[in-house]
């Protein structure tokens, strides 16, 4: 038997084919696009990313013809909070809005006004970002949408309709509606009426290990696939990352630097920390929650930066700015290119650079953007600590993950050990992939969701790690200082 694992993420959509043994068989990407009507808007066309799983299952079956033939069950994930509205024929009614668009700011006031103790049922206090605020604009908005809306879903449901005809979510992309009640893991009566929807506008809820529907006969010869072989619940791409790398026990965690960023430890029960800024979702397994910190900007910092520079070679610059590294770049660089959640909860937030002078080359520019995205994650971390859910060496995943200098330097900036994993960059596609075997063979998530193989573990330098204390207290003032300037 092999095992599909499909992550629809905010670049591209992600496929790998895996044997019983969680061996890797085949993996391919395809990129869709990203559209931005206005500054600080993101939107996705949802039927790209159904083209976009077509070509990539095409390259998974080329590679690997025969374990592909032999697919007995497909999961899962995505990236999440962005809101995909159907009308009754379950066709799009407009883009989706993504997980980095700002435009609910003005509507969480309103949640917050009519239910105050949002942050208490649904894990996090009232943020632009996620699902039930761009409910909420487009209520107030697009009054002909929002009265259009037969159902909702999240984008990795938006594929599992067209595989199945089943409009289904699992309680960990629930979880980032703000519309889930997380300690029963139902849909809240409260937040759902809230934004102006019924239950009857809501996809079915499942635990993410459990069977959500079967592969349709018409899609399955599209794809050549074998017909009704079950699609897992999943998950929203913070709890699959975790399952991934075998973070479901309390006290695990791991940091995951891909387009965003994400600071995850996995908890038994649910325990909201609202103060802190901290996210507090129910898992992609049954029995499980997960305390997160985060980031609207990760990886996505450094392509910026280079596609600025005209420059392609990522790889080549990184290493000629190791070669040269000597500590804290005197260049500090804010990173909020598009906002930020943990700590600030600022859509407005903007990314800048401080300490140029005209001794300062692209070099320095570099590093400080490796820095600054490491000194958010230093953020993130303090508010974890704070809300009870420290983890001593997290797991560190995504693409940039890759950049071992970058990681020594998260690793001297947060003062904790990084654990390195062999095929960590399969990430949420292979917790896909494991959801879908236990909801296949009825394996448990104990043994079915294990750690990879260590890599390496990447040590904080003593040295480095004091110097960037102080940096790390520049990085914070300088936000302060630029928040009043609007």
């Amino acid at each position: 038997m092999s095992f599909l694992g499909i992550d629809v993420g905010t670049t591209a959509v992600k496929a790998i084919l895996v044997d019983d043994r969680q061996r890797l068989l085949a993996s391919a990407s395809v990129g869709h696009p990203t559209l931005s009507p206005a500054p600080g808007l993101r939107e996705q066309a949802p039927d790209a990313w159904v083209a976009a799983v077509e070509k990539v299952l095409d390259e998974v079956r080329r590679v690997a013809p025969q374990a592909y033939a032999k697919v007995a069950a497909i999961g899962l994930s995505g990236q999440m909070h962005s809101l995909v509205a159907l009308g009754a024929d379950h066709k799009p009614l407009r883009n989706a809005i993504l997980w980095n668009d700002g435009r609910g700011a003005a509507e969480c006031a309103a949640l917050t006004a009519e239910v105050p103790d949002i942050a208490e049922i649904t894990g996090v206090i009232a943020m632009p970002g996620l699902t039930a605020a761009k409910l909420l604009w487009i209520r107030n908005s697009e009054p002909d949408v929002f009265g259009g809306i037969a159902c909702i879903m999240l984008a990795k449901d938006y594929v599992r309709l067209w595989l199945t005809g089943e409009t289904v979510t699992d309680m960990s992309d629930a979880a980032g509606t703000q519309l889930l009640d997380e300690a029963p893991r139902r849909w809240s009566e409260r937040t759902v009426a809230a934004v102006g929807l019924d239950a009857g506008q809501l996809p079915r809820l499942v635990e993410g290990t459990e069977v959500s529907g079967q592969l349709s006969a018409t899609v399955a010869a599209k794809l050549g696939l074998p017909a009704g072989i079950p699609v897992s619940g999943g998950g929203g791409d913070g709890g699959t990352g975790a399952a991934g790398v075998g973070c479901v026990e309390p006290g695990a965690g791991f940091i995951s630097l891909g387009t965003a960023g994400v600071y995850v430890v996995a908890e038994d029960r649910y325990a909201p920390k609202p103060e802190t800024l901290i996210h507090n979702f129910a898992h992609c397994v049954p029995g499980r929650w997960y305390q997160m910190g985060a980031l609207l900007n990760g990886a996505s910092c450094l392509a910026f930066l280079m596609r600025l520079l005209g420059d392609t070679d990522t790889d080549a610059a990184l290493a000629a700015v190791e070669r040269e590294y000597r500590g804290p770049s005197p260049v500090i660089f804010l990173p909020y290119l598009t906002g930020e959640r943990t700590p600030h909860n600022d859509p407005d937030a903007r990314g800048a650079f401080f300490g140029l002078d005209q001794a300062r080359g692209r070099g320095d520019l570099i590093q400080a953007v490796l820095e600054g995205v490491a000194f958010s994650l230093r953020d993130a971390q303090d508010c974890l600590d704070a809300a009870g859910a420290r983890v001593a060496r997290p797991a560190f995943i995504g693409g940039g993950s890759r950049s071992r200098f970058w990681a020594r330097i998260v690793a001297s900036v947060l003062n904790r050990p990084l654990v390195r994993y062999r095929s960590a960059e399969l990430g949420p596609a292979l917790g896909a992939a494991r959801t879908a075997i236990i909801a296949a063979t009825g394996a448990s998530v104990a043994e079915t969701c294990t750690s990879p193989d260590v890599e390496e573990i990447i040590a904080p330098d003593a040295m480095l790690a004091e110097a960037y204390a102080g940096r790390q207290a520049v990085f914070r003032a300088l936000y302060r200082a630029t928040k009043t300037l609007g």
